[in-house]
C-alpha cells in the first residue's frame, strides 16, 4: 500500500468512525453465527462514547482513515478486560490485529495494576481464536450464550508479556 499505518489513543472525535467500523466487521460474525442482533452491531454511539470513557481505546490509522481499532480496562482485580479488536475487511491479514493486541497490552501493562489480560471471542471464530493463541493467550472457560453461539474466553498472565521483536514501546507505527 506503500502508506504507514499509526498506532494512537483514540479520542472522542474518533468515536463515530470507530463505530462504522465495528459496524462493518461484526458483519462476518453476525453472518457466522446467524444472529444479527449481537451487541456490536446494536451498540449505539452514546454507549460506545461512554465505553472509551471508562477505559482505553486505540485506533490504527491509514492516512485520516481509522481502519482499524481495540478498546480496554483494567477492573479492580487486576483483570485488562480487552474488547472488540477490529480491522477493516481489507487491511486483514497483514498483522494488524496483532499489532493492535501488543500495543492495547503495553499500554495496560504499563501500569502495575495489571496482573492478566482476558477477551473472548465466538467459538467459530477461527482466526481470532489464532490470533489469540498466537499472542499467548489460553482458553479458560466458556458460555453458551445463545443456540448458536459460545463465548470462549481466553487469557495469559501480565508477566508472560514479552513484545515480539519489533514490537517494543515506542515502535507503533507499521508498514500495512
Amino acid at each position: 500500500m506503500g502508506m504507514s499505518v499509526t498506532i494512537s489513543a483514540a479520542v472522542e472525535e474518533d468515536a463515530e468512525h470507530i463505530l462504522k467500523l465495528q459496524y462493518l466487521c461484526y458483519q462476518s460474525e453476525a453472518e457466522l453465527y446467524g444472529d444479527y442482533g449481537i451487541e456490536p452491531l446494536t451498540q449505539s454511539l452514546a454507549d460506545l462514547r461512554a465505553e472509551i470513557a471508562q477505559g482505553h481505546a486505540l485506533v490504527a490509522r491509514l492516512g485520516g482513515e481509522v481502519v482499524a481499532s481495540v478498546r480496554g480496562r483494567v477492573d479492580e482485580s487486576g483483570t485488562a478486560r480487552l474488547a472488540k479488536l477490529i480491522v477493516h475487511p481489507r487491511m486483514r491479514r497483514h498483522g494488524l490485529g496483532g499489532r493492535l493486541l501488543d500495543a492495547i497490552e503495553e499500554t495496560f501493562a504499563d501500569g502495575t495494576a495489571t496482573r492478566r489480560f482476558q477477551l473472548f471471542t465466538g467459538h467459530r471464530s477461527d482466526g481470532n481464536l489464532r490470533l489469540y493463541r498466537s499472542r499467548g493467550y489460553l482458553p479458560v472457560s466458556s458460555e453458551q450464550v445463545g443456540p448458536r453461539l459460545t463465548l470462549v474466553t481466553l487469557e495469559k498472565e501480565a508477566a508472560a508479556l514479552g513484545a515480539p521483536p519489533g514490537h517494543g514501546p515506542g515502535e507503533l507505527a507499521a508498514s500495512a
